[in-house]
């Protein structure tokens, strides 16, 4: 009886293990990319709130950044709506989206958050549309990750 309930237990303590370190990796993996999970964009709201907390956002640029982030995010719901375009001509009209919201926001920060923000950007590859980051002129966008 000892040895059967020594058993079971033993197992229950593995397989807790194995879910805890299972969630942990998903909470890792969420927070180096979206915390939405895997393809999942983040809202509006949530990349303000993580370009606050990166460049330090004052108030003042936070109510000037949220309209063009919410703006951004219609054109790119529209754009993915649209099953009229080809992906190539979608991919890159989501590229202009990016680089064009990336431009006004660039504008309404100081030099330093400036190269915080491209930072971030060239860190996160061509899906955010960074600076420099399209396909050389005459070539087509790469297929989405």
């Amino acid at each position: 009886m000892k040895k059967l309930i020594l058993s079971l237990l033993a197992t229950a303590l593995a397989l807790g293990g194995v879910s805890a370190w299972a969630q942990m990796e998903q909470g890792q993996a969420g927070g180096q990319g979206s915390p939405m999970g895997h393809g999942q964009p983040m809202s509006p709201d949530q990349r303000l709130q993580m370009m606050t907390k990166q460049l330090n956002l004052t108030a003042d640029q936070q109510q000037k950044i949220k309209p063009l982030l919410e703006s951004q995010n219609q054109q790119m719901q529209a754009l993915r709506a649209d099953t009229s375009l080809s992906s190539e001509d979608r991919m890159s009209k989501m590229m202009q989206i990016r680089q064009s919201t990336n431009d006004q926001i660039k504008s309404s920060l100081n030099p330093d958050q400036q190269q915080k923000f491209e930072q971030m950007m060239s860190r996160q590859g061509h899906r955010h549309g960074g600076p420099g980051e399209g396909p050389p002129s005459g070539q087509s966008a790469p297929p989405p990750q």
